[in-house]
């Protein structure tokens, strides 16, 4: 037997020794929660999501109910709590009472083009305040942020003025324009590619020979999506449920959503199911921009928050 022979089996003792746990018999080392685990809610979240969620839906719950009734019965102690026999007929006297067809055509219009503009033209000052540094960018930013102290009615005068002039009055580029792009759009930018977007990435994107045009679509959009999709669902649902600047620019022939409904149940005795109804199908839209787009809008915000 050599030499090596012998030294196998106590080299092979030192590994069982490490290998034991240490600290007794029966003794384990504590259980870690690594990255990318996920954690398992007990029944208590369970009921207490339930219980939010009834009291979120409860609203619109309770429009459909109304909407299926007829207005005799909803003027009757206690209202009802369940749904009745009229949906459909109160749905199309809806429809057909004050043109909603045209009228969400309208508002999708709106909210689309204002949608696409803030988001984008938000995207991009959001980025120059947050990563180029130019003449007077500290004042320039705290004017914008102080442009939302101001109330909007004290714009209205001004703002009708304006559009009458340009002859713009009861056409719907006049509830475009004043909101193309919003100060809480480029404030909400900024505050998030100040951390989201590394310098360090932007002049690696400029040693490479890529022009700002370039850096701004292969690095800033890519990095700022996130933020992107939040602010144009937000924008979204704000130009689509905006009714004081649209009511004062736009007449019933050429109406919004909001404008079209605001005409419901005009006659000596409101019928308040029709009215019930116009409002449900106002808002189908938002429902389901927001079932097809939800998912992708909360991912893209774990997606960012994980980067970060």
């Amino acid at each position: 037997m050599t030499t090596s022979d012998l030294t196998l089996p106590q080299a092979d003792t030192d590994m069982d020794t490490k290998s034991k746990p240490k600290g007794g018999r029966g003794s384990r080392r504590p259980r870690m929660i690594g990255a990318g685990k996920q954690l398992h809610a007990g029944p208590v979240t369970y009921v207490v999501l339930a219980v939010f969620s009834l009291i979120s839906l409860a609203p619109l719950l309770w429009t459909a109910i109304a909407a299926s009734r007829d207005n005799t019965r909803l003027a009757q102690t206690p209202p009802p709590l369940w749904f009745g026999a009229n949906l459909f007929k109160n749905l199309q006297a809806a429809w057909d009472e004050v043109g909603l067809g045209t009228a969400m055509l309208n508002s999708t219009l709106v909210a689309g083009t204002i949608t696409v503009s803030t988001v984008l033209f938000s995207t991009l000052a959001g980025f120059a305040f947050a990563k180029l540094r130019f003449k007077f960018s500290s004042v320039l930013l705290l004017l914008t942020i102080g442009t939302m102290m101001v109330p909007p009615q004290l714009a209205v005068v001004p703002l009708y003025l304006w559009m009458a002039d340009l002859g713009w009055s009861n056409q719907l580029q006049a509830v475009i324009l004043p909101t193309l792009v919003t100060a809480f759009g480029t404030f909400f930018m900024r505050q998030y590619l100040v951390q989201a977007l590394p310098s360090e990435l932007i002049e690696a994107a400029r040693m490479d020979g890529a022009n700002s045009l370039r850096v701004v679509w292969h690095v800033v959009f890519p990095a700022a999506r996130p933020a992107m999709a939040v602010l144009g669902l937000l924008t979204f649902v704000f130009a689509w449920n905006d009714f004081l600047w649209p009511i004062i620019a736009l007449n019933q022939q050429n109406p919004t959503v909001q404008v079209a409904l605001n005409a419901l149940g005009t006659g000596y005795v409101p019928d308040q199911a029709v009215i019930m109804a116009g409002a449900l199908l106002g808002t189908l839209p938002l429902l389901i921009a927001f079932l097809l787009f939800g998912k992708q809008i909360v991912g893209g915000i774990m997606n960012g928050a994980i980067k970060g």
